[in-house]
C-alpha cells in the first residue's frame, strides 16, 4: 500500500493512462495499475472493491474510480479519476464512430475488429486468473466464482438472478471459513 495517499493530479493521470490501456475493457489495466504498479490496494482487496462494484448500477470500471477517488481524495479524487477513465475514450469514440460508419464495412475493417475482439479475451481471461489466484487459499470462493461464470455463461441465467441466489450461500460460506 502507498504510504501517502495519491494526489488527485496522480489519481487523474493513473486513470487515464488506464482509459487508454484498455482498449477492449480497462479492468485488467486498473488491477496492473492500482495492484501492481502503485500498490494502492493488495490483491485481495482490488478484488473485494471489484465485487462491490459489480454489485453497483453502471459499468464496473466507473464504479471502480469513483470508489478509489472517493478513498483518497474524496469528492474531487472521485471527480479525477472518472475525468480521466472517460476523457480520451470519449473523443477517441466519437472518432472511431465516424471512422466506422464510413468504412465498416470494408473486410479488412471486419477482421481487424475480429481480431481486436480475440485480445479482448485474452486480456479478461488474464484478469480471472489473477483474480482466482489472489483467492487460491479460500476454495470456497473459487466453487462460488465457478458456480456464478456456469449460472450467468453457458447456462444463460441473468446475472441479477444469479447473485441473488448465491449471494447468501457464499456470504455464510465465506463467513465460517474466515472466522
Amino acid at each position: 500500500m502507498a504510504a501517502e495517499p495519491p494526489s488527485v493530479g496522480m489519481l487523474f493521470l493513473t486513470f487515464l493512462r488506464i482509459a487508454l490501456s484498455g482498449f477492449g475493457g480497462a479492468l485488467p489495466f486498473a488491477r496492473r495499475e492500482l495492484v501492481e504498479r502503485h500498490r494502492w490496494l493488495g490483491p485481495t482487496e482490488f478484488n473485494d472493491l471489484l465485487s462491490i462494484c459489480q454489485l453497483m448500477p453502471g459499468p464496473n470500471i466507473c464504479n471502480v474510480s469513483f470508489c478509489i477517488g472517493w478513498r483518497f481524495q474524496r469528492a474531487a479524487g472521485a471527480a479525477a479519476c472518472f475525468l480521466g477513465l472517460i476523457l480520451a475514450p470519449c473523443v477517441i469514440g466519437v472518432s472511431l464512430t465516424v471512422l466506422y460508419l464510413h468504412y465498416g464495412q470494408l473486410p479488412l475493417v471486419s477482421a481487424i475488429l475480429r481480431g481486436i475482439s480475440a485480445a479482448a479475451i485474452g486480456l479478461f481471461l488474464g484478469l480471472g486468473a489473477k483474480m482466482a489466484y489472489a483467492e487460491r487459499r479460500s476454495p470456497h470462493i473459487l466453487v462460488f466464482a465457478a458456480l456464478a461464470f456456469i449460472g450467468a455463461g453457458p447456462l444463460g441465467v441473468p446475472l441479477l438472478a444469479v447473485i441473488l441466489f448465491l449471494a447468501p450461500f457464499s456470504i455464510l460460506a465465506a463467513w465460517r471459513w474466515s472466522a
